[in-house]
C-alpha cells in the first residue's frame, strides 16, 4: 500500500468516526445520558437561547440553590457555547446535588456528541468521566456502613 493509499483510508476512517461520535436527530437535538450517584438524568441539547428545563420546570427553581444551577450548567462554560442550547432533562433518583452532578454529566455527553470537537475540552477537564462514588452499603451486625457497637469491657 502506498503512502497516498493509506493516508486517505487514515482520513475517511478519522471521518467515518468523527460521523460516527456525532449524533443529531431529525429536530436538532442530541441526547445523552448522565450518573452521579443514585441520580439518572436524560438529557437533550438542542440549538437555543441558554434555557435550562428539568422535570418540567425552570432549573434555578427546581434545584433552589444557584450552586447547584451553576455546578449543572458548568459544561457550557468549559466550550464557551454558554446561552447558545437549549436543555431539556428528566431527572430521577438521588437527592439535589447528585441530580445537579447527574445533569452535568449529562449536559457534557450530548455536548461531545453534538459537536466532535467540543470533547478534548471536557474529557481534559473531567467532565466526561462518571464519578463512580456511591453510598456504602451498611453491614450486617454494624450501625451504619462502618460503624460498629461501641466496645465496653466492663
Amino acid at each position: 500500500m502506498s503512502k497516498q493509499q493509506d493516508k486517505k483510508s487514515t482520513e475517511n476512517s478519522e471521518t467515518k468516526n468523527n460521523a460516527d461520535l456525532s449524533s443529531i436527530d431529525s429536530l436538532g437535538r442530541s441526547y445523552a445520558t448522565g450518573k452521579r450517584k443514585n441520580a439518572v438524568a436524560r438529557v437533550w441539547i438542542k440549538k437555543g437561547t441558554g434555557k435550562v428545563i428539568v422535570n418540567k420546570r425552570d432549573a434555578k427553581t427546581y434545584f433552589g440553590r444557584e450552586i447547584l444551577f451553576n455546578i449543572a450548567v458548568a459544561p457550557f462554560n468549559v466550550v464557551d457555547q454558554k446561552n447558545k442550547f437549549d436543555v431539556v432533562a428528566t431527572i430521577s433518583g438521588g437527592g439535589l446535588g447528585g441530580q445537579a452532578g447527574a445533569l452535568s454529566h449529562g449536559i457534557s455527553k450530548a455536548l461531545a456528541l453534538f459537536n466532535v470537537e467540543n470533547r478534548p475540552e471536557l474529557r481534559v477537564k473531567g467532565y466526561l468521566t462518571r464519578d463512580a462514588r456511591v453510598v456504602e452499603r451498611k453491614k450486617y451486625g454494624f450501625k451504619k456502613a462502618r460503624k460498629g457497637k461501641t466496645y465496653r469491657k466492663r
